[in-house]
């Protein structure tokens, strides 16, 4: 733990501090339908036309039921073409490798992955997605879901800020305004950035390059068809072969990564993410990714304080973040710093750290920045291999995710996400006091707790119902790729991703497997579903619900929603409700893993 390293976190912080103020005015102008920007000379019309060839009327609201059946239903459709695209990419242009369909199962999990905001891949991308699949089917969706989110966390603003009203904005406006004047003009410029530090962006078919030294591996052996051969263990067959030549991909990548980052959506292009030298050249377009990551998120916390004229909450709740954020960093690379004390046998000296799964160019602190701040922000973008981390530093990014994707979070979801949490911590100082509780001058009833309750209650319903269900079966079993402890952990963290709508995963796992077994691929599809929508229904409920109650004076019994005191029951809240809910879970996981590799055994 040196000290450039506390130097860069603290530059890291201190830049995002910077940036969240600007963001956020810039996003009250973008959420306000009326709201003028610099953009508008450039940008008007086309939203004008966009209006128009939808037949959107830009001054009509809508109340939380109209608003959250719009967007389901925009979900739906897109999802659909999502699907369509995949299953028929061998039929369609830019596809100069000649890739052929997705089976029916992996591009159901696809469709909704990215429809989800989730990007969860069950393939490796640059040896399954044509250009046009990566464009349109993908690239696409990390543009909407992403203005989706954002959408449903302005909605849930209003319901907070309005009174005695019944609407909360208008879904397509919301949706037309996020992306054209947030989402592409921002990834223009940062893909530009990109491609200034070596990214590439092209049409190209795939180089190949003759290997100095050809290597010997093991592949699946295949038969005429192309389909792998099954073994009597139902496992496939393996045989030996030279490689004398690697490919080398090509495409648009630029591009895609640019809105991946910056609508925290975290597909890669290809399968090793930012861990590859296209998708992460530089330590600069690292630093930087992993800025973007968190910026739009950081914003809506100012954008929140200045919507309720109360910027001190904003910035209480930003806080909180924080320190939810700095807590999670710091123990993650405290355990990659320590290392595997097992490896001492082979000559690693404790203290030289864990290097296993990380790219030497980022090293221990880069890779354990990464690692937390995309499960914090629900990004799922990954520049080393969280399934070689040590116990803990493994346990930081899976707990991030099962704290329900707060910490910044989702660009919108980690916002309103962390608003559910805010109604809990108000209830509970009312109850502590005696008195009704009130959030910014609005009584928080019966209906409302109920309504926080239940979004909450899904994602731990499904995050350990479906690890539940894994761990006792034996297609479960079949996709791991280590026994015991760490074998659970591999599917909590499948199911934990797939639900927080994060896309990382514990990449040991195999949920597309070689014999066509579906269950994991379903599953985690069923799982992001629930993650992002049954959890978005009870919020737009609370919304509606709080936009129609009437604003009482602060009086004495008010509690105070800024200050230390209320960041500190904050982020008691969140940590009380994660811990309820999945220690017993990390107990039998990661936890149990640490103590029996100081014991001296692994899995």
């Amino acid at each position: 733990m040196h000290t450039s390293d506390w130097l860069q976190l603290a530059l890291f912080v201190g830049l995002l501090a910077l940036i969240t103020k600007p963001l956020g005015i810039y996003l009250t102008k973008v959420l306000d339908a009326n709201g003028k920007t610099l953009l508008d000379p450039v940008v008007g019309p086309l939203e004008r036309l966009t209006y128009a060839v939808m037949g959107v009327d830009r001054t009509r609201e809508q109340n939380w039921k109209q608003y959250t059946v719009a967007m389901l239903l925009f979900s739906l459709a897109g999802c659909a073409l999502t699907y369509a695209i995949l299953r028929l990419q061998h039929l369609l242009p830019f596809n100069p490798q000649g890739l052929g369909p997705l089976n029916h199962h992996l591009a159901f999990n696809t469709a909704i992955s990215f429809t989800t905001n989730t990007n969860w891949q069950s393939y490796g991308g640059e040896g399954t997605m044509s250009y046009f699949s990566q464009m349109v089917g993908l690239t696409l969706h990390n543009f909407t879901s992403a203005a989706t989110g954002i959408a449903i966390a302005a909605a849930l603003v209003r319901g907070i800020t309005r009174h005695s009203a019944g609407v909360l904005g208008n879904f397509w406006v919301d949706l037309v305004r996020c992306t054209y004047y947030l989402l592409l003009p921002l990834s223009l410029v940062f893909a530009v950035f990109l491609v200034s530090q070596g990214m590439i962006q092209n049409f190209k078919p795939y180089d190949t390059a003759t290997l100095l030294e050809p290597q010997k591996v093991l592949v699946e052996k295949k038969n005429e068809a192309g389909e792998s051969i099954l073994g009597a263990d139902g496992k496939p067959v393996m045989e030996e072969q030279v490689i004398t030549t690697q490919t080398i991909v090509q495409g648009p990548m630029a591009s895609q990564v640019a809105i991946k980052m910056l609508g925290t959506n975290g597909g890669g292009f290809v399968n090793a993410n930012a861990a590859h030298p296209y998708e992460n050249p530089t330590p600069l377009s690292n630093f930087l990714q992993m800025l973007s990551i968190f910026a739009i998120g950081s914003g809506l916390t100012y954008y929140l304080g200045r919507m309720t004229n109360n910027q001190a909450h904003g910035w209480s709740v930003w806080g909180a973040m924080m320190v939810l954020f700095l807590a999670g960093v710091i123990t993650c690379w405290w355990a990659e710093a320590q290392g595997n004390p097992i490896h001492q046998g082979l000559g690693v000296a404790l203290g030289d750290g864990n290097m296993e799964g990380k790219e030497v160019r980022f090293g221990i602190f880069n890779s354990s920045l990464f690692a937390t701040i995309t499960t914090a922000a629900s990004c799922g973008a990954v520049n080393s291999m969280h399934d070689s981390f040590t116990a803990i530093g493994g346990l930081v990014p899976l707990f991030m995710m099962e704290l329900g994707e707060v910490v910044i979070g989702g660009v919108g979801a980690g916002l309103y996400g962390m608003l559910v949490f805010v109604v809990l911590a108000v209830f509970i100082a009312g109850l502590m006091v005696g008195r009704t509780p009130e959030y910014l001058g609005k009584k928080i009833q019966a209906y409302d707790v109920k309504m926080a309750m239940l979004s909450l209650l899904v994602l731990c319903l499904s995050i350990l119902g479906f690890t539940a269900w894994a761990a006792v079966s034996d297609w479960g079993l079949a996709g791991l790729n280590n026994a015991g402890p760490h074998g659970f952990s591999e599917m909590l963290y499948a199911y934990s991703s797939a639900t927080g709508n994060n896309g990382s995963a514990f990449a040991g796992l195999t949920a597309n497997p070689a014999n066509g077994d579906p269950h994991y691929n379903v599953t985690l599809g069923l799982a992001m579903l629930i993650g992002r929508f049954l959890m978005i229904i009870p919020i737009m409920a609370l919304a509606g619900s709080l936009v129609q109650k009437k604003i009482a004076p602060p009086s004495v019994g008010t509690f105070p929603v800024a200050g230390v005191t209320f960041t500190i029951l904050l982020i008691g809240t969140v940590l009380l409700v994660g811990a309820l809910n999945f220690l017993p879970a990390l107990a039998l996981g990661p936890i149990v893993e640490h103590f029996l590799m100081l014991k001296g055994q692994l899995f």
